[in-house]
């Protein structure tokens, strides 16, 4: 289930050499975490809540767009 996001400010970072994007919806102290894809992983603070994430391999994604469901936020 898709939910809408709303942010006042996204940060991301792209490292051509490494392949990598990183896109930062919060500053908080927080650690990554697998999803369904590989190359994907969400970032969380210590209560759940998703406040990132990073892509490895974007130059991989040519034809279908990436689709990779973050984690929910726990109650």
């Amino acid at each position: 289930m898709a939910s809408p996001v709303a942010r006042e400010r996204v940060v991301a970072w792209f490292d051509p050499e490494g392949d990598y994007l990183e896109v930062l919806f919060d500053d908080r102290v927080g650690f990554f975490t697998q999803t369904a894809d590989d190359r994907v992983m969400a970032r969380v603070d210590a209560d759940g809540n998703v406040i990132g994430f990073s892509i490895l391999g974007v130059n991989s994604i040519k034809k279908e767009p990436l689709r990779v469901e973050l984690p929910q936020v726990s109650p």
